[in-house]
């Protein structure tokens, strides 16, 4: 274990400012705040108190969640990536080659990201474009344009293609294609007339839910609420009455089930029986919801009793352990994740390991208080990371390393912490204090978006304060003394920010 792990999940709430705390400052309050190299070049500036701004993320600064970004389809700041804007109307994120990577228009109302030859934009994830760019190679072109007003509009162009190209004004008439979990969507006057295909199987409703008939590889009929039926051969037939009361379901074995292994058969008659029977095991309920047991031997072996769930409960398998007696409390362990209730919602604490890493989570009411601990599993001696929210009052995180930031007060954070463009727009505008600590003994103190600041640095023993372009300096050797407009100088990078 390194503390690098500890840096990238604990260095979210300094990721924006971590590259501006390492270069000589000179403080123009509130006409402009600049931070430069060692060649004279401006690194980062302020004006306006938050709302001008520009920065270039720095190499050795972490890059915010990269992962949960990427796996969202978004696009992370990169090192050398130069953020700017006036907040919080306009924010933007060019590459080191000037390239145009991302914008932001009173997030989350509009955003713009670039991704090598794509575009997309949206309007508050209701007016949605994706395409690509005018200037991409040809071989791109397939596949094509798409522009959706959600829940009136959608249409993709697909050149070339245009058996993959549609179009659709709901509720007149339309199509579309890849739309919530189905391979068409496709309706005239709806409800009237509506028609879905998925896997294979065409589902018209005439109307929509009243009536409907399946064709293809499942077939059906059914007349809702009163009666359904839908058959896929060798997979499953599912029928219900006077929906959702009444149902009888049998699904056949998955493919790599031995020979000979019976199907599962779904019954239900609801609110006085629930059954499901497998060749794996059985979950069954009496009064549904609220009495029922579940005995399971595949996956895994786990048994369970329900008695007015879902305030008693108690479970025991493999992998599983459930001990409820809610609200008052819940002890449960499922897939290495522990998690402890007392008095739901007031106070629960998570348990798991991930990487090497013990982690710890602890919540008062969800987000009024919540604290993350991280340990090493493979270096005991090591000091945990901590990052901590009592909301709306701060923020702050310790990496372990004698790295730590504390913000006052903490608005957003704690409800957005994997969310870059919400820590670039809004968090800095409603901090008004941000201290900062190295593991070398440096520290920094911002009041009033840098109107007021205190530094000390290990490295000459000098402690300075500046309000605005007033400052005192008070040296190693020597007294407090008067300046005004002098560069405060950081020669040793190392002084401020951890590597």
């Amino acid at each position: 274990m390194t503390f690098r792990r500890f840096f990238l999940w604990f260095g979210l709430l300094a990721a924006p400012i971590a590259g501006r705390l390492i270069a000589d400052e000179v403080n123009r309050w509130p006409v402009v705040v600049k931070q430069t190299g060692p060649a004279g070049t401006v690194e980062s500036w302020n004006s306006l108190g938050p709302l001008l701004f520009n920065y270039t993320f720095a190499p050795g600064a972490p890059v915010a969640d990269a992962h949960t970004r990427r796996a969202l389809g978004e696009q992370p700041a990169q090192p050398g990536d130069v953020i700017s804007g006036f907040r919080p109307l306009y924010v933007q994120r060019r590459t080191p080659d000037g390239g145009l990577a991302e914008v932001t228009v009173l997030y989350p109302l509009f955003f713009y990201r670039s991704y090598g030859d794509y575009y997309t934009w949206s309007i508050f994830d209701l007016i949605n474009r994706f395409g690509h760019k005018e200037d991409a190679p040809p071989s791109i072109a397939p596949e094509g344009r798409t522009f959706d007003v959600w829940p009136f509009y959608f249409s993709r162009d697909t050149p070339g293609s245009p058996d993959t190209s549609y179009q659709g004004l709901f509720p007149i008439a339309g199509s579309m294609q890849g739309h919530l979990g189905y391979d068409e969507l496709a309706w005239d006057i709806f409800p009237l007339y509506a028609k879905s295909v998925k896997g294979g199987a065409t589902t018209t409703y005439t109307p929509w839910p009243i009536v409907r008939v399946t064709e293809g590889t499942e077939h059906g009929f059914a007349i809702w609420p009163l009666f359904g039926h839908n058959e896929r051969p060798g997979v499953f037939t599912r029928s219900y009455w006077l929906w959702p009361l009444t149902w009888n379901n049998t699904i056949q074995p998955a493919d790599d089930k031995p020979p000979g292994t019976p199907p599962k058969r779904q019954v239900g008659v609801l609110p006085f029986y629930t059954s499901e029977r497998s060749a794996d095991g059985v979950n069954v309920n009496y009064l549904w919801p609220f009495f029922g047991y579940t005995d399971r031997t595949a996956p895994d072996h786990y048994h369970e009793m329900r008695y007015f769930w879902p305030f008693l409960v108690q479970g025991r398998g493999d992998d599983k352990y459930v001990d409820r007696t809610g609200p008052f409390y819940t002890h449960s362990i499922k897939k290495g994740v522990d998690k402890t209730w007392v008095l739901w919602p007031l106070w629960r604490q998570l348990k798991w390991t991930e990487a090497g890493v013990d982690e710890t989570k602890t919540q008062f009411f969800f987000f009024l208080y919540s604290d993350l601990e991280q340990r090493s599993t493979t270096n005991p001696d090591a000091l945990p990371a901590h990052k901590t929210f009592l909301w709306p009052l701060f923020s702050s995180w310790d990496n372990g390393a004698g790295r730590r930031q504390f913000q006052f007060p903490s608005v957003f954070d704690v409800f957005f912490p994997s969310n870059e463009e919400i820590r670039e727009t809004w968090t800095p505008l409603a901090t008004l204090v941000r201290h900062d600590e190295s593991p070398f003994g440096g520290e920094r103190t911002s009041l009033l978006w840098n109107a007021i600041t205190w530094e000390k640095r290990p490295y000459d023993g000098v402690t300075t304060v500046q309000v605005g372009p007033l400052g005192w300096r008070r040296g190693s050797a020597a007294g407090w003394h008067f300046f005004w407009m002098e560069f405060s100088r950081i020669h040793d990078k190392t002084s401020i920010v951890a590597k």
